[in-house]
């Protein structure tokens, strides 16, 4: 038996043109399709997260956090400054952050300027941990166009501005509270605070923080994206504040 060789088969495909000017098309393709996933996807780290030029935002977020909800959720990590053995402070500053409308700059100067002494130790009283304070300074405060004397001023300014609802003043028992609550207190105790211009932010179960959003001159503004990202949590709970060396 005489076996036949099978023929080869024929290659059907069109023969493409070879340079640069062909590489460059295929590039410019897979780039617009990804542009056109990360439209469908709302994907936009570049402007949530980019290192920015200092004094270039719209607007400031005052983020005021509940201490005692951070000593209990980091526990023997936790600053000691601010929550070892006792926890007095109730709402202190977390940050004051540069925002833009659609995400937010961070670290624009690398490394930053060096903050003096004396103007860390006069913040400790509304950010009690000195590692706080240098941590904002790098990631928000250089995006403030502000020296780091100007920056701290301007926080101080910024948390003199919001009035703390007397029933938040201090908690000498875990509460229970709705997100909607805390913000009703908030816009009583500060006229011209709207629903739009500040949120109420959680973790799976405690209230951590109050977000309110400033213009430049440190008046209430309206921030949706900053709305938009508040605790959706129908009640939290608020650990106390603690002044003895008891357990809870």
């Amino acid at each position: 038996m005489v076996r036949r060789r099978p023929r080869p088969l024929l290659d059907l495909r069109p023969e493409l043109p070879d340079g640069p000017a062909v590489k460059l098309l295929f590039a410019a393709r897979l780039l617009l399709a990804a542009l056109i996933l990360g439209a469908a996807f709302g994907a936009t780290p570049s402007l949530a997260q980019q290192k920015g030029e200092p004094g270039r935002f719209d607007y400031y977020v005052l983020t005021l956090s509940w201490s005692p909800t951070y000593c209990e959720a980091m526990g023997e990590r936790a600053e000691p400054a601010q929550c070892s053995r006792v926890r007095p402070f109730a709402f202190v500053v977390h940050g004051l952050w540069p925002q833009y409308t659609r995400g937010w700059p961070e670290s624009c100067v690398n490394p930053a300027p060096y903050v003096p002494e004396p103007v860390l130790r006069d913040v400790l009283d509304i950010m009690p941990s000195r590692r706080l304070v240098l941590h904002e300074w790098r990631k928000h405060g250089t995006c403030s166009g502000l020296s780091a004397t100007g920056y701290f001023e301007t926080v101080r300014r910024a948390y003199d501005k919001v009035t703390i609802p007397a029933p938040f003043h201090r908690l000498d028992d875990y509460r229970m509270v709705s997100p909607g609550e805390v913000e009703a207190a908030f816009r009583a105790a500060n006229p011209g605070l709207a629903p739009d211009m500040m949120s109420v932010e959680c973790d799976k179960r405690r209230l951590t923080e109050v977000r309110i959003c400033m213009n430049r001159q440190l008046g209430f503004t309206s921030c949706p994206e900053v709305d938009r990202r508040a605790c959706r949590a129908t009640s939290v709970v608020m650990p106390p504040v603690r002044e003895s060396g008891r357990g809870w």
